[in-house]
């Protein structure tokens, strides 16, 4: 029998079509809304999106944070949670896979990442010291500088310039770092895989092992920031060294003395993060203000079914198919919106699409907050929430004003990703129209998460 012609039209590859690695066993149900009802939502909310019901959003981009869908192993695991306050086995199986993957003696859990951050910076931190990173993202800069110490940034100038195609925009620029421990008292160092606050670009394996040997060269310690440490490495086994994931990941953290987590990114979890480190006496300084904050050192503020998710979500998120579906994801949206002229940061990053506000909307000054206006405005024509990354979360500091589109794991299909592609096209088209943002009132401390604004007439 003579083939049918729609048999004989090619296929497209997988990496240009990012097939979604997973079939839906269950549904949540989303509402769509009208116009009208997204401007009442958005006045209401003083245009802050982070204040918006969650019930009247379409596309939640807002974050890729405790967003994930997680899989039926990790359902399956969490019926197994041992609830005893101490000495779960579901800590012992948590404490083996962290372990395993990153090489770290100790391991203390904690409820998220900023936990683990705050306990960090209060043991090391004295007034007048400094923390070297790549960039800080907010809640890290923001415990810095609560223990009143300064958050410097050293990632390489690369970084500030959205359409530059560099393979690894995350690295740190030793000059800068040098400049940073020659004038400063730095206790420890950090970076951030990959780096959040400059478009999710990542750090190359060379650049951790030199950052790591500038350090120790001081007896500065490294501590990284590893909640999305496996798109990290699959940016690294693409880009400069191609091994299996799991052999990059051990040594990317080979060269450090221990890291941060939230395990509400690459942990594939709702909720949950830890600690890790070789240091023995620093693991049990920590351990003490554990209790007091989070609670004992085998659950630090988590169940014993949160343990059991993020154990097997650690697993699933270094498997290179469920990698490649991720990242390919990103960069189908990064392109499909490039290709129509919209100005993206290049290229495209591990876990979202950043649109550059200020080449999006040239007309509005940085200080009227281009990159909320921008994220206003895709809420309102299309019901799409996502993150201002400027001037509002940090203010005075942004060398950026940036739009995040962060996509949840394996929560969205590419027919979902097409409309918030569609979305942003219909704001890009009128654009001039646009007008800036005021804020109202605001908070002292991470502002953004609580501030009213209102637009500018």
């Amino acid at each position: 029998m003579e083939a049918a012609a729609c048999d004989l039209l090619p296929l497209p590859a997988m990496t240009e079509f990012p097939l979604e690695m997973y079939r839906i066993k269950m549904i949540e149900r989303v509402r769509p809304t009208t116009r009208d009802e997204r401007l009442r939502a958005l006045a209401a909310a003083g245009y802050n999106l982070f204040r918006l019901p969650a019930e009247l959003v379409f596309i939640d981009f807002l974050t890729d944070s405790g967003t994930a869908a997680m899989s039926d192993a990790q359902w399956a695991a969490m019926m197994t949670g041992d609830e005893s306050y101490a000495g779960s086995r579901s800590f012992d199986r948590f404490e083996r896979t962290v372990r395993g993957l990153f090489g770290f003696e100790h391991v203390i859990p904690t409820h998220q990442g900023r936990a683990a951050e705050h306990i960090l910076c209060e043991v090391m931190l004295k007034p007048g010291d400094a923390v070297t990173n790549n960039s800080h993202f907010d809640t890290t800069r923001a415990h810095v500088e609560h223990a009143k110490a300064t958050a410097i940034d050293c990632v390489s100038d690369c970084a500030y310039i959205s359409d530059r195609e560099c393979p690894f925009k995350g690295s740190i620029d030793l000059a800068k770092l040098k400049t940073a421990l020659d004038c400063h008292r730095v206790p420890f160092g950090m970076i951030t895989v990959t780096n959040n606050s400059g478009g999710g670009q990542p750090v190359s394996l060379k650049n951790l092992r030199d950052v790591a040997a500038m350090l120790h060269d001081r007896g500065t310690p490294l501590f990284i920031d590893a909640c999305r440490f496996a798109e990290n490495a699959w940016f690294i086994h693409e880009r400069e060294e191609k091994r299996p994931i799991r052999d990059i990941v051990r040594d990317m953290f080979a060269v450090a003395d221990g890291c941060t987590m939230s395990a509400k990114k690459d942990g594939l979890a709702n909720i949950g993060g830890f600690f890790a480190c070789r240091d023995a006496s620093l693991a049990e300084e920590y351990k003490q203000l554990l209790i007091l904050y989070e609670g004992f050192p085998t659950y630090g503020g988590l169940a014993g079914r949160d343990l059991e998710a993020i154990a097997v979500g650690l697993e699933e998120a270094v498997d290179e198919d469920y990698l490649r579906g991720r990242v390919g994801q990103v960069k189908w949206l990064a392109e499909r919106l490039s290709a129509a002229g919209v100005p993206v940061v290049k290229p495209a990053g591990g876990h979202a699409v950043f649109l550059d506000a200020r080449k999006f909307l040239p007309h509005i000054p940085t200080e009227a907050l281009p990159a909320q206006a921008l994220a206003c405005e895709l809420y309102v024509e299309g019901g799409v929430r996502a993150c201002e990354i400027g001037g509002l979360m940090f203010p005075g500091t942004s060398a950026m004003d940036l739009v995040r589109l962060a996509i949840p794991r394996r929560v969205y299909t590419l027919s979902h990703l097409d409309y918030a592609a569609e979305t942003v096209l219909r704001v890009f088209r009128r654009r001039a129209s646009m007008k800036g943002m005021r804020i109202v009132k605001e908070a002292p401390v991470l502002r953004h998460f609580t501030a009213e604004l209102a637009p500018l007439t």
